[in-house]
């Protein structure tokens, strides 16, 4: 069989012949090595190479690390390479990200031999690939020509920017949040389709990654969301583990595929074994949110590890574990296959029968694992006790193979030195993180991409074509009161709309609003009225926002659309809390437009599961939208297009169904979801939300005209 030669790009070092075919001397001595092979399988080439490198190059390995790009330095003195990398020294603590010194991008390359870094900026494609091409430049003129493997956060998701989660929403095609991919999808299912809308986003979104140089994704949640506080669910699929198990197999199939290949983008998997088990809503990020619980039999195995296992099942490349730590004295003996799990109260990336024996034993995870950030000094869950470089061996000896977010060379090569941590298991991990990029083709032909190429993958129209159209179908439609909608011509004759949006932020609300009543204008449908007293109906879109990605809230997460509201803090001390300003000028609204006999829609951005018994009985009809573009939504209440999504996730009927004791323990189980809390909860509630007309907003619900 032939061999086909790939085409292979140097910039430093040289292209050596053998046996009539080309070959890349990465290590510049002249002769073909095994890992210069690519003959060779990916495994033989990744254990060649870790023969090779010293112990400082497998510790710069190991760690994952933000980059700034050298575009997002405001003192262009501080860049290199004509601006492209940001060479800034920034001392350690001097901002929230600078747990330790970071260093000039050149010298992390060099001198700290770091070669997987994190790219959050959000510029154009062209000017990502350019860098990516830039870091692998620099890489290439080391020692081993080792290249670089650049991770990112989902970049697809219309969202508000949020750090570790969508950190640049807009450059690639834009689609609707995750949980409006599930309510299009689901939506889908529910009428006899499949989700197969999940593989077409797959599928398209990784054409841009691709091109653009962006090889590993850490993407996406296959959290189940089971306590309605958790301020990250917006990043989820939703609550339902079967479905959510479809999802990541198909966006694993539709990024990576498989296995890991010269196309793939490989894919981080998280947050192993599930972070909806909150306790109450409170986020590992921060100390009061450090505990999974589990007090319910069987919640582990039946409704969070289904979506890992589908992982995989799949193939995903890694497993991101959670900072959490799973509670002993708040939980029940939870079980995988029959077997009694051992809780050791230390966070997931700590925890070695988690990691070694559900993951790889009882799952079969063949890949590596990749920490979540700042395991080793901010969120060092259950080994506070611990020096940071004894954190780095404990969770490098319970499993974990690449730490992020960090550049903490000392610490690691302190725990190698002590023999706190085996050459053995080093090498192991390595090995592991080694073969991945052999197989994604970066020693070889996947090394440079094209930035004009780059540029022409994200401008493709039928990528954002398919994207709007899943914006449109993420509409889902909770309440049509006597019909009120689709506005149709006939319905609408001379009439005018007033449009608002409404939001946390009194200034974005008033950004919002202007593009809103563009959209609604650029439609060729409506005709819009400046006032509200003269509009004879309106469109109210609501964004609410509650609680901070890194910081606890004073009390509970407040799920109540309010504005001013006195809440309890855990520590009998009283705030203010608002998660929607102008909810007084929404009232005003609609009572004025149901006086003189108008209709009044209000769309509530999902974000969280909103209590909406403040709001509903204002409107005649409700919508659900997450994250989705308002035009589209627009087109939906027109008629223009036909509503197909269903709530992903239920939203509970009051703040009474969520209410938490003094002992801290919540009415409905966390560990549960929605669609299964009326198991456990007291005779003569029900947790689901019922609007005026009996609708009940539970999973899968969502009306049809």
């Amino acid at each position: 069989m032939k061999v086909q030669q790939p085409k292979l790009e140097v910039r430093k070092k040289k292209i050596i012949k053998v046996d009539g075919l080309e070959f890349k001397d990465l290590n510049g001595d002249g002769q073909l090595d095994p890992y210069e092979d690519w003959r060779l399988s990916s495994e033989v080439r990744a254990e060649n190479l870790v023969s090779l490198m010293t112990v400082d190059e497998k510790v710069g390995m190991m760690l994952i690390h933000t980059r700034k790009m050298g575009l997002s330095q405001e003192d262009k003195s501080k860049t290199s390479h004509g601006g492209v990398l940001d060479e800034a020294i920034v001392e350690k603590g001097e901002n929230i990200f600078a747990i330790s010194k970071i260093y000039e991008t050149t010298h992390t390359i060099e001198n700290m031999h770091l070669r997987h870094f994190i790219l959050r900026d959000g510029w154009s494609a062209a000017e990502m690939a350019e860098w990516v091409n830039t870091i692998n430049e620099v890489c290439e003129n080391t020692r081993l020509g080792i290249p670089a493997l650049i991770a990112s956060n989902s970049r697809n998701e219309h969202a508000e920017a949020v750090f570790g989660m969508n950190d640049a929403s807009g450059i690639f095609s834009t689609w609707p949040g995750t949980l409006g991919l599930a309510a299009a999808a689901q939506g889908e299912m529910k009428q006899g389709g499949d989700a197969s809308l999940i593989s077409r986003f797959a599928d398209i979104a990784k054409k841009e990654w691709n091109a653009t140089g962006l090889r590993k994704g850490y993407m996406y949640m296959a959290d189940t969301v089971t306590d309605p506080r958790w301020q990250r669910t917006y990043g989820t699929f939703g609550e339902d583990p079967v479905f959510i198990a479809d999802a990541i197999g198909r966006l694993i199939d539709g990024f990576q595929g498989k296995n890991v290949g010269n196309s793939s983008i490989a894919m981080t998997t998280k947050h192993f074994p599930g972070g909806g088990a909150r306790e109450n809503g409170f986020d590992p990020h921060y100390e009061e949110g450090k505990w999974n619980l589990y007090p319910t039999p069987g919640s582990l195995e039946n409704y969070h590890l289904p979506p890992f296992k589908a992982a995989v099942e799949h193939g995903s490349s890694s497993i991101m574990p959670y900072y959490s730590i799973p509670s002993i004295k708040k939980s029940v003996v939870q079980q995988v296959d029959g077997e009694d799990i051992p809780f050791e109260e230390v966070g997931f990336t700590f925890n070695h029968y988690f990691l070694n024996q559900i993951l790889r034993e009882n799952l079969g995870f063949k890949g590596y694992i990749n920490s979540d950030s700042g395991i080793v000094n901010k969120m060092a869950w259950g080994v506070e006790q611990l020096s940071e470089a004894e954190r780095f061996a404990k969770a490098i000896n319970a499993g974990t193979d690449l730490v992020a977010d960090t550049n903490d060379v000392e610490n690691l090569k302190t725990a190698i030195t002590k023999g706190w941590i085996s050459e053995k298991r080093i090498d192991e991990a390595s090995t592991r993180l080694l073969a991945e990029m052999f197989a994604l083709g970066i020693f070889d032909d996947r090394t440079y991409v094209s930035p004009e190429h780059a540029a022409r993958t994200v401008e493709t129209p039928r990528h954002w074509e398919a994207a709007y159209e899943a914006h449109k179908q993420s509409v889902t439609v909770l309440k049509n009161h006597q019909e009120t909608l689709p506005l149709s011509a006939d319905k609408l004759g001379v009439k005018k709309l007033y449009v608002e949006v409404f939001h946390k932020s009194p200034e974005k609300a008033a950004a919002y609003t202007e593009q809103a009543r563009k959209d609604c204008v650029d439609l060729g449908h409506f005709t819009l009225a400046e006032r509200y007293e003269e509009a004879d109906m309106a469109v109210l879109f609501l964004e609410p926002k509650s609680g901070d990605y890194f910081s606890a809230t004073p009390g509970l997460l407040e799920l109540e659309l309010c504005e001013g509201k006195t809440n309890i803090a855990l520590d009998g001390s009283s705030y203010v809390e608002t998660t929607l300003h102008g909810i007084e000028q929404v009232k005003a609204i609609a009572a004025d437009i149901q006086g003189r006999g108008g209709k009044v829609i209000m769309s509530v951005n999902i974000i969280l599961p909103w209590i909406l018994d403040g709001i509903e009985p204002l409107c005649d009809a409700l919508l659900a939208g997450y994250d989705t573009f308002y035009k589209a939504q627009f087109e939906v209440i027109a008629g223009s297009s036909h509503p197909v999504g269903v709530l992903p996730l239920t939203l509970p009927a009051s703040a009474a169904v969520i209410a938490v004791d003094d002992n801290g323990e919540c009415l409905s189980r966390n560990d549960v979801p929605g669609y299964d809390k009326d198991l456990y909860m007291p005779e003569g509630l029900s947790y689901a939300y019922k609007d005026e007309d009996g609708n009940s907003y539970r999973l899968g619900h969502g009306l049809r005209f």
